[in-house]
């Protein structure tokens, strides 16, 4: 995105004029024309007259959101490990776990609705469920914890099928990751070991370990704002609910990173 006084390359969309925006043909830009803000604003539209639904979809899509920037910062990161540019991987993920912390307070926002008011529109909401979110399935694969079988839970629905394949099938933040000590010769418990010696991996590799952290802590509070407004009821989509997103708290997209403290 072009930033104030400072154009965009030739052949953009966009390009600054001498009092704002404008797009290739030469008009003028508004805020609400650069950002779409009138097709964005007329994408809530709830199934029922219940007050809360709009918060939920708002919510929900406000995750999306940031789903898809996570995405393309993780998509840096593993660029920029891949180049040897580790300052630039720390930069992003450093920003990633921002956006990481921003998703878990967002939670609260979620639990200031009462259960008896999320019941009111919860049964319409079937078979839905966030169990099916592709760019959160993405991001856990392009952070290393791949799962072919989720790839099934979007059967029919060829575009994001093909996505979750090809994250499937490309290198992810713990391959690349494995790759480089590997080339640099040295063993995750050395790199702790001789931190000195190896200061730019190691700082690296704790910045992955926040990453896994604040995704693992997003994972936690989601859990318990579940709890709070379903109990022990089964998920729209059809999983146990709560009982299915505890048994996913142990998951770590860099296990090594997390074992190694035990050795040291």
């Amino acid at each position: 995105m072009a930033t104030a006084g400072k154009p965009k390359e030739e052949g953009a969309p966009y390009r600054l004029g001498g009092m704002g925006f404008q797009d290739a043909s030469g008009r003028r830009l508004s805020y609400d024309s650069y950002l779409h803000l009138r097709e964005l604003l007329d994408l809530q539209q709830g199934l029922t007259e219940a007050h809360d639904e709009l918060l939920f979809i708002v919510v929900h899509q406000v995750y999306e959101l940031w789903f898809k920037v996570l995405i393309d910062e993780l998509e840096s990161v593993r660029t920029a490990i891949e180049a040897e540019e580790l300052r630039v991987a720390r930069h992003a993920l450093n920003r990633v776990k921002v956006i990481e912390d921003l998703l878990v307070e967002q939670v609260a926002v979620l639990e200031t609705m009462a259960p008896q008011d999320f019941l009111t529109f919860r049964s319409e909401l079937a078979p839905a469920s966030g169990f099916q979110s592709v760019q959160f399935r993405e991001i856990e694969f392009l952070s290393g914890l791949k799962d072919a079988g989720y790839i099934k839970a979007v059967d029919g629905e060829g575009e994001a099928r093909a996505r979750l394949q090809r994250r499937l099938d490309e290198p992810s933040l713990h391959d690349v990751f494995t790759v480089l000590i590997k080339r640099r010769g040295v063993t995750i418990r050395d790199l702790y070991r001789q931190g000195d010696r190896h200061a730019d991996l190691l700082e690296l590799a704790e910045a992955l370990l926040d990453h896994d952290e604040g995704f693992r802590l997003w994972r936690l509070r989601h859990v318990e704002m579940v709890e709070r407004q379903i109990g022990d009821k089964p998920g729209t989509g059809g999983s146990t609910g709560v009982r299915y997103l505890q048994s996913t708290l142990g998951k770590r997209f860099f296990p090594e990173l997390w074992e190694v403290r035990s050795q040291l």
